[in-house]
């Protein structure tokens, strides 16, 4: 970290303890819905923020006051274990109160629409909703009738901003810099909103982005997003200094979109030999779940190159820096 970023950073502390964090300046979000609206100046501080905010993880006492008196509510339409869990810790060790819901436990099982249950969520007064939602928009539905932040926590086949923004904090911490990295990504991108999420930051970020998977889960348009298409996965990752692998999204397929499972993995899964045609310091990542086998080998997901499971304890960094400069340190009088 430069000395500039720590300045911009500086905290106060007593006794051991995160006292105070300096209000800062530059982040005039009310929502975070996904990776378009961000700068690079904006993404550059989030990324700072979780940096100087990740060492809370590691005390004795895992927990600060710095957004005591704030309320989160998690919402989730769709199954998660990562994201919700992180959402949650992170909200806990910046002492806000927190409440989680899912649609099977809410209103909307009896019929009461999206709109409406924000309207009685809103009536709560909470600071932000973090919304996991099955349909692409939601958020910014949401965000639209709403005084309350909202967090998009991945919507449909559109985006997974806070996904991407722990990925790039990852690769940056594992790698130094973003800018001039080559990267590929391989799996079913047509229907991974993590994919767009990754490709609109990293690239914005200076990276050089290739894509890979099955022609029939590869949207047409794809290389106008900035990335180069190659089909074969040895290629892909060839020389590359990072590599992404992602799930085959089934339960958004209305058909399958390949033979087998078994073929899948025998032409796109990444296993041992397929990774060393990258660099020899190259990282390997997975957004999860992952289905072992099929698009990634335990030896490659266990590995020397796996970072996976610090793409899991970055994601409670990342989402508590989110946190905190929607409603905490950085909420300013002027808000997209």
């Amino acid at each position: 970290m430069t000395t500039t970023r720590i300045a911009s950073l500086s905290h106060l502390r007593q006794g051991g303890f995160f006292y105070e964090v300096r209000k800062l300046k530059g982040f005039h979000h009310k929502d975070l819905l996904g990776m378009g609206q961000l700068s690079v100046e904006d993404i550059e501080l989030i990324l700072d923020t979780a940096e100087s905010l990740k060492e809370i993880s590691h005390r004795d006492i895992k927990k600060v006051p710095t957004l005591r008196g704030k309320s989160i509510i998690n919402f989730f339409y769709e199954p998660s274990t990562r994201t919700r869990t992180s959402f949650e810790v992170a909200a806990k060790r910046l002492s806000a109160d927190t409440l989680s819901l899912s649609a099977s436990t809410s209103s909307m099982v009896k019929g009461e629409t999206l709109i409406d249950t924000a309207r009685n969520l809103q009536a709560m007064n909470p600071d932000v909703i973090v919304l996991r939602h099955s349909s692409s928009g939601a958020p910014h539905l949401l965000a639209s009738v709403m005084e309350a932040g909202v967090i998009n926590a991945g919507d449909g086949i559109n985006e997974h901003p806070t996904q991407a923004l722990l990925d790039m904090f990852t690769i940056r911490e594992k790698k130094g810099r973003i800018r001039g990295l080559e990267i590929a990504i391989i799996g079913d991108i047509a229907h991974s909103r993590v994919a767009r999420s990754n490709i609109i930051g990293l690239t914005k970020m200076g990276a050089q982005v290739t894509v890979s998977g099955p022609p029939t889960m590869m949207p047409m348009d794809i290389e106008s997003m900035g990335v180069k298409v190659e089909y074969d996965p040895k290629k892909a990752v060839e020389g590359k200094d990072v590599v992404m692998v992602l799930r085959i999204q089934l339960e958004r397929q209305s058909k399958l979109l390949f033979p087998t499972l078994r073929e899948y993995a025998q032409f796109f899964g990444l296993n041992k030999a397929i990774v060393e045609k990258a660099k020899k310091d190259v990282i390997v990542m997975h957004p999860g779940p992952m289905n072992r086998g099929v698009e990634i080998d335990s030896p490659v997901a266990d590995g020397p190159y796996s970072v996976i499971l610090d793409q899991v304890a970055n994601g409670v960094a990342v989402r508590m820096a989110i946190l905190y400069l929607l409603i905490g340190g950085a909420k300013s009088d002027h808000v997209d």
